[in-house]
């Protein structure tokens, strides 16, 4: 198939005024302008008009699981308070009804041109009833043993049995301790073990809220409080932050995507300055969550001037309004006006492709890559396409996902 688009957004090097896109199976074969790209004799040519031509926007954090609870929790008054009140929530919705909300978290995420989702999965049982994922999905096992009735060994073992059964091509999977206030050194060191040997990706909550900070370096405050309560062995506290907790000890290093990391102190940006550039970790940040639990403003700048990978994901509809990364950029773009729009759309494209060890193949439309692409309108100016892809705020009327054009 050949694509023709009056703009094509390569993330790659420069977009290309009237371009063409080749593809062969499920992948891209060639790019350029329309009359640089051969068309083979019976070749099918789609032009697609006036539109620029992107690639599938790639969701760094979200859970699917909880997207039936758009406007369901208003703003409480503490993290602490929200975390009572969503497990509340839980207790009383049963499989179809997460079931039903992943589905439903699927149709949102495509209407806005995600083509490819980091999921952190908390009911894996759910997965074998579930139909094979619209998506390019990474479900990431979530683990806790805080209270656990079987071993953190028993825990990652059987995540790993679990998903070894997923068979569809558009899936993978990960590993994620949930935090460091509900997941244990040790089940951050099995997760390392066994991302090495899987070559897994990893993720964790880590420095989300005031109340996990106090926690960590205090030994204070309602989520100390709160956990202690549920016996969790509080010996760690008191002592250090919380990203300083886990990149001291070891239990995460540079193949980590770290969610949130708002709450930092200079020891901390002072330790992230100490690691190599190519030994950072992925962070993700989750402009709506933020909003929604007014956490500290997000040291964007200090971070990418360290040089740390950095990713937007939506976080779940329990604790933000919409699971549109266009909207997360445009939040994006007025925190920090500094960005230019081509930084913008990277941090939802070729920063993630690089978090998931999928650099080349995701995230840019190149030789060699996966054809997973999106389509929106535009005016075919150059100078302006970054600007107008942030800026547009309709549902995505054409998307591609493994080369194959989505009724």
């Amino acid at each position: 198939m050949i694509l023709r688009a009056r703009a094509i957004v390569t993330m790659d090097g420069p977009p290309i005024e009237n371009g063409a896109v080749a593809i062969e199976g499920n992948r891209i074969i060639a790019v350029g302008r329309s009359e640089d790209v051969a068309v083979p004799a019976g070749e099918t040519v789609l032009d697609l008009g006036e539109v620029a031509l992107l690639p599938g926007l790639i969701n760094a954090h979200c859970h699917l699981d909880y997207s039936m609870m758009r406007n369901a929790i208003s703003r409480p008054k503490s993290f602490t308070a929200w975390v009572q009140r969503i497990n509340a929530l839980k207790r009383s919705l049963d499989n179809d009804d997460y079931l039903a909300a992943i589905r439903r978290g699927f149709a949102e995420l495509r209407k806005w041109g995600t083509t490819s989702v980091c999921n952190i999965e908390a009911f894996p049982e759910l997965m074998p009833h579930l139909a094979p994922s619209p998506l390019r999905t990474w479900w990431f096992y979530e683990m806790i043993d805080i209270r656990h009735r079987i071993t953190s060994d028993d825990v990652v073992a059987g995540a790993l049995a679990f998903f070894q059964h997923r068979e569809n091509s558009l899936d993978s999977s990960g590993l994620s301790p949930h935090a460091p206030y509900t997941a244990s050194l040790a089940l951050y060191q099995l997760a390392n073990t066994c991302g090495d040997a899987f070559a897994m990706p990893l993720t964790t909550h880590v420095a989300e809220s005031r109340e996990e900070f106090a926690m960590f370096r205090d030994a204070a405050g309602p989520l100390h409080d709160f956990m202690s309560a549920l016996q969790r062995p509080m010996g760690d506290c008191g002592r250090t932050t919380p990203f300083a907790h886990l990149w001291q000890s070891g239990a995460i290093n540079g193949r980590w995507l770290l969610a949130h990391m708002n709450e930092l102190t200079d020891d901390d940006f002072a330790l992230l300055a100490s690691v190599p550039r190519d030994s950072l970790p992925s962070i993700v940040h989750c402009p709506g969550s933020l909003r929604y639990f007014q956490h500290t403003p997000f040291p964007y700048r200090r971070l990418h001037d360290l040089g740390v990978n950095l990713c937007l994901g939506t976080d779940s509809l329990a604790s933000t309004r919409t699971l549109s990364l266009f909207e997360e950029l445009r939040s994006l773009a007025k925190t920090d006006p500094w960005l230019t729009p081509e930084q913008l759309l990277r941090t939802v494209t070729v920063h993630p492709a690089r978090a998931l060890r999928r650099r080349g193949q995701l995230g840019q439309i190149t030789p060699g890559a996966l054809a997973d692409l999106i389509a929106l309108p535009a005016s075919g100016d150059l100078a302006t396409v970054y600007e107008e892809v942030i800026q547009h705020d309709q549902p995505i009327a054409w998307t591609m996902i493994d080369g194959q054009v989505l009724a």
